[in-house]
């Protein structure tokens, strides 16, 4: 494979993250299966050089010995000498994940990795599910956290959760536009915010595009939130802060990425896909859905 698998190594691709698992790890168990792949293939054939070696001289009776040009192996870049061809791999990650949470984790290995900096700079929004749960508050806003407090719930409705939601998401909008710098006025930031190409121009808090309820049943609801410049820790938080908008309480169970940026959850490749030619192909496959989409994320946000 050698240098011909590493040319095709260069670019982007998503893996899909399971709970419990830290990105750390996650990154340097695709590095060590990719630095596997590569030096798996077989040795070229060794380079051949002329040697004079001793022996005998031909039709001779006697003890005479002459010196006899012969071709023997050069083993001096054999694996088993040197070692192994590839030892070291950069692999960069995107927007990260904490070990509680799941979903898309987009890698960059080579020069992929300076599409993540363009990816940071284009100020993507990513999806989310958060499972929220009723009747409860724990220190870390977790599920498994230390608790804190037990409250009722009976009173809370999907509509009662509904409002609160438009409310956060209004809020909001309004903070991306201020952050955005734009003047809704003009014509170039109408036709901005219809394509939905209002970005801030630098780093900002949290910023919610969008979020609503998909399932309602008490004590659990679940929340699909579009949203940027966000942690996990943050959208944890915000299920706990609906709570107590709710006049009761809530801690977060699951958090989920189902979308970063343009890489959607059926780009993610499993643990069993993490080796050298399932990631090439995905790399291939992903490359000009990559340009295409910086180019367009970028452009409104470089004219800005």
């Amino acid at each position: 494979m050698g240098s011909a698998g590493l040319a095709r190594l260069h670019g982007l691709f998503a893996t899909y993250k399971p709970p419990g698992l830290k990105w750390k790890h996650l990154r340097d168990t695709v590095e060590m299966q990719l630095l596997k792949g590569l030096n798996a293939g077989k040795p070229p054939a060794p380079e051949q050089r002329v040697c004079f070696l001793l022996g005998p001289m031909e039709g001779s009776e006697g003890k005479e010995l002459t010196l006899t040009a012969t071709s023997v192996p050069t083993l001096t870049n054999h694996p088993l000498v040197c070692g192994p061809e590839f030892t070291s791999l950069k692999v960069g990650v995107g927007h990260r994940l904490d070990t509680r949470a799941s979903g898309v984790l987009v890698l960059g290995v080579g020069h992929g990795c300076r599409l993540l900096t363009d990816m940071y700079n284009a100020h993507l929004t990513k999806d989310y599910t958060v499972l929220g749960l009723l009747g409860k508050a724990t220190d870390d806003f977790c599920e498994d956290g230390q608790l804190v407090e037990k409250t009722t719930y009976d009173h809370v409705t999907r509509e009662k959760l509904d409002r609160i939601l438009a409310v956060i998401q209004g809020s909001h909008q309004k903070a991306l536009v201020m952050y955005s710098n734009l003047d809704l006025k003009t014509q170039e930031a109408y036709e901005m915010a219809v394509r939905g190409l209002i970005r801030p121009t630098n780093k900002s808090p949290m910023l919610i595009t969008s979020i609503r309820c998909r399932h309602f049943a008490p004590p659990e609801f679940l929340l699909e939130v579009q949203c940027m410049h966000e942690t996990q820790k943050q959208l944890r938080r915000l299920v706990h802060e609906i709570g107590l908008e709710l006049k009761t309480t809530a801690v977060c169970s699951q958090v989920r990425r189902t979308r970063d940026g343009f890489f959607m959850l059926d780009d993610a490749l499993l643990r069993t896909q993490w080796d050298l030619h399932s990631i090439q192909d995905a790399i291939q496959a992903a490359a000009p859905r990559v340009a295409a989409e910086l180019e367009k994320s970028l452009r409104p946000v470089l004219g800005t």
